[in-house]
């Protein structure tokens, strides 16, 4: 422990894994090596070919590019400490590695949230402005937005460390998960914490709350926009277009929502439900959105199906 007068911080925090099943851990860690080896794999293939494949250049492979970018950013974050811990049982990560983990992980899921939102945007001006989109969505404008999304994720979070930085700690120093969360964090503090919860609140409604509200606005506008059309034909082409984003938005959002709801009022949940909720949260997304890409896309599966096709010739 460090003291400065009446002041504690820990010197480090004590990770835990599957609450109850510490000795399955060896064998639990085979899906997650699975999980974790899909998510690099298939993000890497993703970004390999879109960047390979001149007629994939468009708004929508650029916005999945990011995507793909920021799923392997989660993934590497998480992969150090969770493997860690299911191989070897190291519990023990110093403080302020902790919280730079934690600050890598908020600011990669407020992207991630971010572009899905730019996705969603995307479809829309497809959908209701085909002939304007090249000319609304041209690639100065894409690149604008993804580097406003990442100015976004870095100011709105920079507060959160230094906030838990200036608070003190005392006795309990078990986290709840394989990795730093800031609610998990913060609930350690023996300090009056309702700063770091208010802003906490704060940054995730006008963040992620408003990212979901615009992308179900936009859906809503798509779907308006699809029941004018004059054939069944047009609508389900235009609405197929849109499945593979849908299933990104609902794998990522729900265990979100999930986990935020548990850490701020599930205090007499079950620590295993708390822990899964939390792995589906980080884990899945990363390793499932390629995969859903590759099946529901026909650009990126004839593409793919191209670049094996060369290997073997």
């Amino acid at each position: 422990w460090e003291f400065n007068g009446s002041f504690y911080q820990p010197s480090a925090f004590l990770m835990m894994g599957i609450p109850g099943l510490e000795a399955l851990h060896p064998w639990i860690s085979i899906p997650f090596c699975a999980l974790y080896l899909t998510a690099l794999l298939g993000n890497c293939v993703i970004l390999f070919i879109i960047r390979k494949t001149q007629s994939l250049h468009e708004p929508m492979y650029y916005f999945l590019s990011m995507l793909a970018v920021t799923d392997l950013g989660l993934a590497l974050c998480t992969l150090p400490t969770t493997l860690g811990l299911f191989w070897f049982n190291v519990r023990r990560i110093g403080f302020d590695a902790c919280l730079t983990q934690m600050y890598f992980i908020h600011i990669l899921s407020f992207i991630e949230s971010s572009v899905l939102l730019a996705m969603a945007f995307d479809r829309f001006i497809a959908i209701s402005h085909p002939l304007r989109h090249p000319s609304i969505l041209t690639k100065t404008t894409v690149l604008k937005i993804g580097l406003a999304i990442v100015l976004r994720g870095m100011v709105s979070l920079l507060p959160i460390p230094f906030l838990l930085k200036r608070l003190t700690y005392c006795g309990k120093t078990e986290l709840s998960h394989s990795f730093c969360f800031h609610p998990d964090i913060m609930n350690l503090a023996c300090a009056d914490i309702k700063v770091n919860v208010f802003y906490g609140m704060i940054i995730l409604l006008s963040t992620v709350g408003m990212d979901f509200i615009f992308i179900v606005l936009s859906y809503i506008l798509i779907i308006r926009t699809v029941v004018s059309l004059t054939t069944k034909e047009e609508c389900l082409k235009a609405l197929n277009t849109c499945v593979s984003h849908i299933c990104a938005v609902l794998v990522f959002f729900i265990p979100m929502i999930g986990l935020s709801m548990i850490h701020r009022f599930g205090k007499n949940i079950p620590p295993l439900v708390n822990t899964l909720v939390a792995y589906t949260y980080l884990i899945i997304p990363p390793a499932l959105n390629p995969v859903i890409y590759s099946i529901k896309s026909t650009h990126i599966r004839e593409a793919l199906l191209r670049a094996l096709r060369r290997k073997r010739g």
